[in-house]
């Protein structure tokens, strides 16, 4: 494991500024988070919003964690959002964290906090205590090991309270992607929905014991109460598109 004490080995990324956005790389190839300047709170990138879509099966989660940080597009959405439940953010590189004020990511109060640690040593350490996990880590290089490890998703499990659920973001394209997917199963007795987003680079995982056995119709996809309408309004055909692979995940099997 890296040494979250030291710095130097962590890549630091860069800001890339437009008249509208205001993204964060660590190569101009890859995007690691955008925020609009004039709606800093709103999901710009497409997976981001798909991955919200566990409002479909945990509508009301108590406790959330979340395993990276990057421009913290998904932790000011969920603050601002959800403002009956605890998140907690685990990110391990400093220099992410230290970016934090520049994308308008709010400071640490009684029920949102952002720490620095390794997310696979705060999976393994929790137990039956998340309501909904999410897991965003990519690095420099990519995926790092440590976060799709068989270990790693087994820990998950074990973090997650009865129905609770995880949610992966996974790229697409990586050699080791039906790998990676085949431990989500194992770990999850086989309970995994896998939804591509509309260009194929993301893939987002849902799993969860009992979580996804609900059936997000009419009722389901009802404004939750504390989402404001234009928030809904954003995430309905994430929402929808989520749902609709649900249904053909249950009518193929």
């Amino acid at each position: 494991m890296p040494d979250t004490a030291d710095p130097h080995p962590f890549v630091k990324p860069y800001v890339y500024e437009t008249l509208d956005t205001r993204a964060m790389h660590f190569s101009i190839c890859e995007i690691q988070s955008r925020m609009q300047v004039q709606h800093p709170h709103a999901l710009d990138l497409a997976y981001t919003r798909t991955m919200m879509a566990f409002l479909l099966f945990v509508p009301r989660p108590r406790a959330l964690a979340m395993i990276g940080l990057g421009g913290g597009s998904m932790a000011k959405f969920c603050h601002r959002q959800l403002p009956d439940t605890r998140i907690e953010v685990v990110e391990i590189n400093p220099h992410v964290i230290a970016l934090r004020e520049q994308f308008q990511v709010p400071p640490d109060d009684a029920r949102f906090q952002v720490r620095r640690g390794d997310g696979a040593d705060f999976v393994r350490e929790t137990h039956d205590r998340l309501d909904v996990l999410l897991v965003d880590g990519f690095d420099h290089e990519g995926q790092p090991p440590a976060l799709c490890s068989q270990a790693f998703y087994d820990d998950c499990r074990t973090a997650l309270r009865a129905n609770g659920l995880l949610v992966v973001n996974l790229h697409t394209a990586h050699a080791d992607f039906q790998r990676h997917a085949a431990r989500l199963e194992r770990a999850f007795d086989g309970e995994v929905l896998l939804v591509s987003d509309r260009d194929c680079s993301n893939t987002i995982a849902f799993a969860g014991q009992g979580a996804l056995r609900g059936r997000p119709g009419a009722g389901a996809m009802r404004k939750p109460r504390s989402l404001a309408r234009q928030a809904w309004d954003e995430l309905l055909p994430a929402f929808t598109h989520v749902a609709a692979s649900l249904q053909r995940q249950r009518e193929d099997g």
